[in-house]
């Protein structure tokens, strides 16, 4: 936030608003009052943000007035955005300004400096994160079925200090630090379309099947499938026959019957097993979670997404209940489609 936004405005001679709101229910609505109040020409937000305060923009015809009137960029950072936040975005934005809106993002990591790629040229889908900045050498890696990011420049770290194990782990052969991060080419044929974030290599785990989970694109796809009910998900299966999910409900949702709920999510899960792809692409039992995730336990990170690891072990008993099945577990098989 140092190294980027506050001197991104200070080059330019810009005015910089820090927002005293959070990322989470309870605290988002000091967001919407900070919006009320100043109107930004470029919004920086993390994509849980701009889920939680979607629906304000989406129902309070002020608050849009304000947010939109004087907007040039919208910034995202520090998760993938789900394509479902993009679209809303867009239809908000065509709506209130009678055009598109300008939306860019750019990645790295605390290591780096803090980015190593950005967008400076027009996109038109979530996930592209753009190119390596100047002086930034990007190479992919094969790891686990992914490409691995690795960076070497300037911008990145020497290593850790008084923790020389750690730094050998960090840096491959070469000098490249290792992120953990999967990326792809936006378009194979021309790289200068940027790359895209593939998520977390970490992350990714195997079926019994010997079959490759990949968590982050598989999160995105059941988020976007059950629009606008899902918030937000944590994919489970590890050593298992089946891909499962935990699910949050958003706000609009937790005030809607369980009924209706459980038939959005049957549908979305009904819509996910009608694509192509094998047993590994799609999750075939889901199971809502009650309790929001806990930032004093470290469910959500300090930029406001979900820490999957965490979660899986804090409610490893609510992951037993989606294998064992009951009565608040869906299940959804494409077998079962007709």
């Amino acid at each position: 936030g140092g190294n980027h936004n506050f001197n991104l405005v200070l080059r330019h001679g810009g005015t910089l608003y820090v927002d005293d709101g959070r990322p989470a229910p309870g605290l988002i609505e000091r967001t919407v009052k900070n919006l009320t109040e100043v109107s930004p020409t470029l919004y920086f937000n993390v994509p849980r943000g701009f889920d939680l305060l979607l629906p304000f923009l989406e129902t309070d015809a002020a608050l849009r007035a304000s947010f939109f009137r004087d907007l040039d960029v919208v910034f995202y950072a520090a998760a993938a955005l789900p394509p479902n936040l993009w679209a809303r975005l867009e239809a908000l934005a065509e709506n209130e300004r009678g055009g598109r809106l300008a939306m860019f993002s750019a990645w790295g990591a605390t290591e780096t400096s803090p980015l190593a790629t950005q967008v400076h040229f027009a996109i038109d889908r979530a996930g592209v994160i753009g190119l390596p900045i100047a002086g930034c050498e990007l190479k992919l890696v094969p790891s686990a079925g992914k490409l691995e990011a690795r960076v070497r420049g300037p911008n990145v770290t020497p290593g850790y200090v008084k923790q020389p194990e750690l730094t050998r782990a960090a840096f491959d052969d070469e000098g490249f630090y290792r992120t953990g991060d999967a990326m792809k080419l936006a378009d194979p044929d021309r790289p200068e379309r940027g790359v895209v974030f593939d998520g977390r290599v970490a992350e990714d785990f195997k079926l019994t099947t010997g079959t490759w989970v990949h968590v982050g694109a598989l999160r995105t796809r059941l988020i976007a499938a059950a629009d606008p009910v899902v918030q937000d998900a944590v994919i489970t299966g590890h050593d298992r026959d089946e891909v499962g999910a935990l699910v949050f409900l958003g706000a609009q949702a937790r005030t809607q019957a369980p009924e209706s709920v459980r038939a959005r999510l049957v549908e979305a899960l009904h819509a996910l097993a009608r694509e192509p792809g094998g047993s590994s692409t799609r999750p075939c039992r889901v199971l809502v979670l009650d309790e929001p995730p806990s930032l004093d336990d470290g469910e959500i990170t300090d930029k406001g997404y979900l820490n999957q690891r965490a979660i899986l072990e804090r409610r490893a008993s609510r992951v037993e209940e989606l294998y064992r099945g009951g009565e608040g577990v869906i299940v959804v098989r494409p077998a079962e489609i007709a």
